[in-house]
């Protein structure tokens, strides 16, 4: 699944004066880590936030819906899409949840580089 870059870069807008994240591809989108947690990220033309499970139920009432890819919901995740992402006053509203709970998690040593397999000659 493509993920929709004008999204990613007013994401990425937003989160320049927050903190400095680590983008990563995953799941089938583009994340965005601060202190090697993930904070929101971008999946087709919506927005994936993590609000922790504490800022779940808020989430859903300020109109955003559970994340959910595997038929299980993803406590903790939302995703904000449409109206809740089109005025840039929105989108910071939700970029700024997912850093403050990224930021309120103990912090987390990056994952080791995998190495990459050499092709056969």
């Amino acid at each position: 699944m493509a993920y929709d870059e004008e999204l990613a870069e007013r994401v990425r807008e937003q989160l320049a004066p927050l903190a400095e994240p680590v983008e990563l591809k995953m799941f089938g989108g583009l994340a965005f880590m601060v202190n090697n947690h993930m904070a929101c990220g971008v999946i087709g033309d919506e927005l994936m936030v993590r609000v922790g499970r504490d800022g779940h139920e808020a989430a859903l009432a300020a109109g955003a819906r559970e994340m959910d890819f595997t038929g299980k919901p993803m406590a903790g995740f939302v995703i904000a899409g449409g109206p809740l992402v089109a005025d840039d006053d929105d989108l910071s509203r939700w970029v700024t949840s997912g850093v403050a709970f990224a930021r309120s998690l103990p912090p987390k040593k990056p994952k080791p580089a995998k190495p990459r397999r050499s092709q056969p000659r």
